[in-house]
């Protein structure tokens, strides 16, 4: 600028007050934080330490200390903030705000004209300049300070200055500062008067803080019962004195140092003296638990009992327990319980509780077995108790149940289980019980199906009887033995040790026969049925190794071919099975006896071979012809889906006009329109090998997914290769599979297609491992067997001896196979001898190895 510009007064320029005093106030503010940070630092440090109370935890002299470092810190953080603080002029705050304008219209309108003053066009070009300068300094607008401290303060200090003094804000008291001054020469004398401190502690259970007295005010306090009140009193004894209504003690004057008492109940609290105080304490009731029964009891078939039950307390419940007796009054006494019972203690249980978790109110479920009680199956009354941490305890309303117990179907079972009741219910029942078993066992062909347990029973009665005839009574001792003895007869008559899959499948009808008619719940049913199909397998099993070492196969296909018997698959009698489950979930239980009776008939009428499929495959091929038509049905409903999703956003994608159009079948229909039956393009639907329908036409997808999982878990349960690592791999990729389709069934359900196809297609991942698998198991079960797995190979597997040795050659009996070389030839033979006779005892094997077993030891 030339030197003849002259320049005009700041203070006649067009901006705002305002915002030149905000202006200023942000620099002072910037210059403040810049120069005096240090000291601010300083005395949060120092404020939040005192409120802390760090100084009453050291010595006198490392106070004084450590405050003469303080005080001259804050004295050089003082002189230096000043020597280098300015207030801001005028000028500076214009400048500032010239800086944030465009054109700087401040330093222009503090212009004047230097050249053509007295060209009248250069002086309305000069005032339009400054008309325009003017309006933009009317629209300034204050600046914001720059408060940012980083490159003064690296290393953050001024942060944990901070930090302490909030740590002292909220963990501390300002009432600590004040013990400074007792630290003050000549405050010695004034330290020495009398003084006082005092706390309340609730109990830990509560989770509540201590409170301290000196920080309360004169408001009522609201303490848990059981809260400990510790004061201690400083000074000349009796200078001050404890008052208090709060313990229940008779009221009375307290001198002593240090007075604890407990707080039980609502009143006053006051000390005496030179700054002496009172207080008004509200005691918090601390209420029993609270405990019921919240459920109904549901018993398995093997016995187990569940009841749920439900507590909750204020602080949390520590324990409890339920106590069972016996229900005398509606007790049916007659027969065994007609005499009076032997004197037995009630049944004491500890309740389970949460572990972890908030335990002031909860929901736990009580899991007993007591089948081998005596008062099981007895009406009994349990008595459920909770307890606190105080001691406080809350019963709920007693419970009157059936004590939940094995119920037994097979009805000699059933009635051995009854006696083994009577004998423990008294001792005294001993010659009854020996009659009874003993009449019912009077025709053992009739009502026994195995020679093992009619023997049992017999030695189970003649001890029961020499007890009773010639020892002068059953002892508490011979009456365990003999009841434990009962429960394993019981159990064998039940359960049994079946070989022969026939009589375990028998065994299996007979026993849902006998629940359907004694009206067994749906858990006992549903396990039921689980043993009538898996006895169903094995039947199936077993008949077709039978076709094969008889050379049945032939005449079985024959007689098929010539329309002679009805061809009947797994599947189908799978799908009778699960008629008959669901006749029986909806109450019909006549059509349910009626399907089951015509099931028992055509079992015993069928001839079936397993080994052997449709067309000659394998159980192995079959399944992995199914898996590959579930891993298709499931590649259809993920196309579905994800042509679905496609609609959201694409409404004309209905038309299905697109090649790439999957249609409303999923995968069927390449380019068919979606709304149409499904065209019979690629991948169509067919009847599977194992029998069932390849994909479900009709329902929504959610459905049609359930149908899918509900195929793949059946077919889980043929899969062969079990036990092999190859074979447990396929079961556990398959389980995957089985746990993303009820995800992407979920899914489907609330309408979310993306998760649902992300579920799909971890599904049919999982598929293809499975199958992968299924393939190594396979191929490892053809390596392992003779013959290379051909039908001659499965027929010298299965016609193996029971000492497990291959026949000899030419259909001879001997065998070329060494037994033992080396010296222990005859060790060898003699344990081969024992183990013939023990087999030999097994009266459960069948009968034809048993005759083998015999002439081996008539001959040797």
């Amino acid at each position: 600028m030339p030197d003849t510009v002259k320049q005009r007064n700041p203070r006649t320029l067009p901006i705002p007050r305002r915002t030149l005093w905000l202006t200023r106030l942000g620099m002072v503010s910037e210059r403040l934080s810049r120069r005096f940070w240090p000291l601010f630092a300083i005395f949060a440090v120092v404020m939040g330490a005192l409120m802390l109370g760090l100084q009453d935890s050291v010595a006198v002299e490392t106070v004084w200390v450590l405050g003469g470092v303080a005080c001259a810190g804050a004295l050089g953080a003082l002189i230096w903030g000043l020597r280098g603080f300015r207030w801001p002029r005028e000028a500076e705050v214009l400048a500032r705000l010239d800086e944030t304008l465009p054109g700087r219209p401040i330093r222009a309108l503090m212009d004047d004209q230097a050249i053509g003053g007295s060209d009248a066009d250069s002086v309305a070009v000069w005032q339009a300049h400054q008309a325009r300068m003017a309006a933009r300094a009317q629209s300034a607008r204050p600046v914001k300070p720059d408060l940012k401290l980083a490159a003064r303060d690296p290393f953050a200090l001024r942060y944990v200055a901070l930090l302490v003094l909030a740590v002292g804000l909220i963990f501390g008291s300002l009432w600590r500062v004040g013990s400074v001054g007792d630290m003050a020469p000549g405050a010695a004398t004034a330290a020495a008067g009398p003084a006082w401190e005092g706390w309340i502690a609730p109990p830990r259970y509560t989770g509540k803080p201590t409170l301290y007295l000196a920080d309360l005010g004169d408001t009522p306090v609201q303490v848990p019962e059981g809260s400990t009140v510790t004061l201690r009193l400083y000074g000349q004894a009796g200078s001050l004195a404890v008052e208090e209504t709060v313990s229940g003690r008779p009221v009375e004057q307290l001198t002593d140092p240090e007075t604890p008492f407990t707080v039980r109940r609502n009143g006053a609290l006051s000390i005496d003296g030179p700054g002496g105080r009172d207080w008004t304490i509200a005691v918090r009731p601390d209420s029993a638990p609270e405990i019921a029964v919240s459920g109904v009891v549901e018993t398995e078939a093997a016995g187990r009992m569940t009841l749920p039950f439900s507590a909750a307390d204020d602080y949390g419940v520590t324990g409890g327990s339920v106590r069972i007796t016996l229900d005398t009054e509606t007790l049916d006494r007659r027969y065994g319980l007609a005499i009076e019972p032997d004197p037995r203690e009630p049944i004491t249980l500890a309740l389970p509780l949460p572990i972890t978790g908030d335990r002031r109110e909860f929901t736990e479920t009580l899991i007993e077995d007591f089948s081998e009680h005596p008062w099981s199956n007895l009406p009994v009354t349990m008595a459920f108790t909770a307890e606190d941490a105080a001691g406080n305890t809350g019963e709920a309303a007693p419970f009157a149940a059936i004590l939940s117990g094995r119920r037994f179907f097979d009805p000699l079972a059933a009635a051995v289980i009854e006696q083994r009741r009577d004998l423990l219910w008294s001792r005294d029942n001993a010659t009854r019980v020996s009659q009874i078993l003993r009449a019912v066992s009077y025709r053992p062909e009739d009502v026994f199906r195995s020679e093992t347990a009619y023997l049992r029973l017999r030695v189970i009665l003649r001890r029961l009887e020499a007890f009773t005839d010639y020892g002068g009574g059953v002892t508490a001792e011979q009456q365990e033995e003999i009841a434990q003895a009962l429960w394993d007869l019981a159990i064998l008559l039940e359960e049994g040790t079946l070989a022969d899959a026939l009589e375990r499948l028998r065994r299996a009808q007979d026993r849902l026969s006998e629940a359907m008619k004694n009206g067994a719940t749906d858990q006992e049913i549903a396990e039921l049925m689980q043993e009538l199909r898996e006895a169903t397998d094995e039947y199936l099993r077993q008949l077709s190794r039978q076709a094969q070492q008889e050379g049945q196969q032939g005449d079985q296909q024959q007689q098929a071919q010539n329309g002679e018997s009805m061809q009947m698959t797994q599947d189908d009698l799978q799908r009778m099975m699960d008629r008959i489950q669901e006749l029986m979930e909806q109450g019909r239980m006549a059509e349910a006896q009626e399907a089951l009776r015509q099931l028992q008939q055509m079992m015993e009428n069928m001839r079936v071979t397993q080994g052997q499929g449709q067309n000659g495959q394998s159980q192995g091929q079959q399944a992995m012809e199914g898996l590959a038509e579930t891993l298709r049905n499931q590649q259809g409903l993920s196309d579905q889906a994800f042509r679905d999703l496609q609609e959201q956003f694409n409404p004309g994608a209905q038309s299905g006009q697109s090649q790439q159009n999957e249609g409303r079948n999923g995968g069927q229909g390449r380019g068919q329109s979606h709304e149409g039956e499904g065209g019979q393009g690629q991948g169509n639907n067919q009847q599977g090998q194992n029998g069932q329908q390849g994909q479900p036409g009709e329902g929504s997808l959610a459905d049609r997914q359930q149908a899918l999982r509900d195929e793949l878990r059946r077919q889980q349960g043929s899969l062969p290769g079990q036990g092999t690592p190859e074979g447990d791999a396929a079961r556990d990729a398959l389980d995957r599979a089985g746990r993303a389709m009820e995800g992407a069934e979920e899914a489907l359900r609330g309408d979310d297609l993306a998760e649902a196809i992300d579920r799909q297609s971890e599904a049919m991942e999982a598929l293809r491992e499975g199958m992968r698998a299924l393939g190594e198991a396979m191929a490892q079960e053809q390596q392992g067997q003779p013959g290379q797995g051909t039908q001659d190979g499965d027929m010298r597997a299965q016609n193996r001896d029971p000492l497990g040795r291959e026949p000899g050659s030419m259909g001879s009996v001997g065998t070329d196979e060494s037994l033992l070389p080396g010296e222990d030839v005859y060790r060898r033979a003699q344990e081969l001898l024992d183990e013939i006779r023990k087999r030999t005892g097994d009266s459960e094997r069948p009968k034809i190895e048993l005759e083998y077993l015999k002439r081996l030891l008539d001959r040797f």
